[in-house]
């Protein structure tokens, strides 16, 4: 493969819960990819076996087109190489000139934060540090545009729920409202599920793309910067945030101001330019030479991070999102004036991926949420919906076992440490110095809806914070190279 891409994304260190079902249909200069997988499985782990290598004298480079317009791999990040989403592009990206903005989120702060002996937010200002030592201009927090992500769904799923109630004779597919934040699971479902389950999948942008829509959209003018001279950068626990970034719905062209027409006008742009996943940045951090420990901490960007005045981080429970929990809490609050103190009882229903919470009225169960990780658990719901069995009105959906806590692009166990002793570590730090507030409440929010988007569910808040998908049909020239 090209000396370009991160040598940290190699298909043997990766957790691959999705296997390939088929060879990759891209020709390799006259060989064909290998389909055999090794049956060597845990619980939730596959390893695909690595397709013959060519000699360096004939590189070969699978584009991100080339993966999305074949049907072949359910999911594709963690066996697909993209040059742009590589620690070279970043370095390069540096020195040309473009103010670079690197957005990080809180799954990848605990990774670091367990890695080195910290707690999330000396990360968060080491980091800061850092990243402005290399020459970027802002360092921004994804638990914010994770508020602004929690707020359209929020608003989402009490009309699709109110729709729901009204429509007798179901024609309107609006309920079980599933997550939209797990790009491993949206790609599964526009690969194979197709048509039939893509209505349930919420419209709301992940906060990865949220936080690129409102950097690209309205935060860089207010820098100063045109879109087109910013470079954004997302820090991940996942590699399948890469070909998210990658997609061609979150792709904008330049639009023209009032009666001018810049000389940029139609040219397309990403909301997010590159993916770093957490294991990229460890390796950023021992490139430069780095002894992370005993780094300064910087003072944290506030333009879109959720630092308050005292400088505490803020954020919402759950360590894939909270979608679950602060959903369910609006819900019962709008819908049944029932406003719920404390932690949230969530029962396990299967396995400790699995678990369910309900919210009953004059004994009647009004609201049925669950929290819904790993494909296993995810095949189940799809089936019962499939044949209209499915009495859930909301499922927090993650590919992954155990979450985001447990992305492929988390930094691995060091030696004699399981996995289920990391994940045990990371759910314990992952919510250590920070403080529970609703996304609602949030200043930053509010200022982004006064500034920009106007209200929740507006037109603009649908342009900007929601999406669409697409079922993927599997193509004739895919099944010709097969044969």
């Amino acid at each position: 493969m090209s000396e370009k891409f991160s040598p940290t994304l190699r298909i043997g260190d990766l957790n691959d819960f999705i296997a390939p079902s088929q060879a990759c249909i891209v020709s390799l200069k006259g060989l064909k990819a290998s389909t055999t997988t090794k049956q060597d499985k845990t619980e939730n782990q596959e390893k695909v076996a690595l397709p013959v290598k060519l000699p360096q004298s004939e590189p070969v480079k699978i584009s991100l087109k080339d993966c999305l317009a074949c049907s072949g791999c359910i999911t594709s990040a963690e066996t697909v190489m993209l040059e742009k989403q590589s620690l070279e592009e970043f370095l390069s990206n540096l020195e040309s000139g473009k103010a670079v903005i690197v957005s990080v989120s809180p799954q990848s702060r605990a990774s670091l934060a367990v890695q080195f002996g910290l707690s999330p937010s000396q990360v968060f200002r080491k980091l800061t540090t850092f990243f402005k030592s290399l020459g970027v201009k802002a360092i921004f927090d994804t638990s914010c545009s994770r508020d602004l992500s929690l707020v359209e769904a929020c608003n989402e799923f009490v009309t699709r729920f109110k729709h729901h109630s009204t429509d007798v004779e179901g024609r309107n597919p609006s309920l079980p409202m599933l997550t939209s934040a797990c790009p491993g699971w949206v790609c599964y479902a526009e690969k194979t599920l197709g048509s039939y389950i893509l209505p349930y999948i919420s419209s709301v942008k992940s906060p990865q793309q949220a936080i690129g829509a409102a950097i690209k959209h309205h935060i860089c003018q207010k820098m100063g910067f045109k879109p087109n001279n910013v470079y954004h950068v997302t820090v991940m626990p996942c590699y399948d945030k890469k070909l998210e970034a990658a997609r061609d719905d979150f792709l904008f062209s330049m639009e023209p101001q009032g009666d001018t027409v810049p000389e940029d006008a139609g040219l397309r742009i990403t909301e997010v330019d590159s993916v770093l996943t957490t294991g990229e940045v460890l390796d950023l951090i021992q490139l430069k030479s780095v002894d992370f420990k005993v780094l300064e901490e910087s003072p944290l960007d506030r333009q879109l991070t959720n630092v308050d005045e005292e400088g505490h981080i803020y954020g919402v429970n759950g360590s894939s999102g909270g979608y679950a929990e602060t959903i369910f809490r609006h819900a019962a609050k709008v819908l049944f004036q029932k406003e719920i103190e404390g932690p949230l009882d969530f029962k396990t229903i299967r396995n400790s991926d699995f678990r369910e919470v309900n919210l009953e009225v004059e004994g009647k169960t009004v609201l049925k949420f669950a929290l819904c990780y790993g494909f296993r658990n995810l095949q189940n719901i799809v089936r019962k919906i499939k044949i209209g069995k499915c009495d859930y009105h909301f499922l927090e959906v993650m590919a992954c076992p155990s979450g985001c806590l447990n992305g492929g692009g988390q930094i691995k166990p060091r030696a004699g440490q399981s996995a289920k002793d990391l994940i045990q570590s990371l759910e314990a730090i992952y919510m250590e110095d920070t403080l529970v507030a609703n996304p609602s409440e949030n200043p930053i929010v509010k200022s982004l809806y006064e500034e920009w988007l106007g209200e929740p569910g507006s037109e603009k808040a649908r342009r900007y914070i929601h999406t669409a998908y697409h079922p993927l049909v599997k193509s004739i020239t895919a099944e010709l190279h097969n044969w």
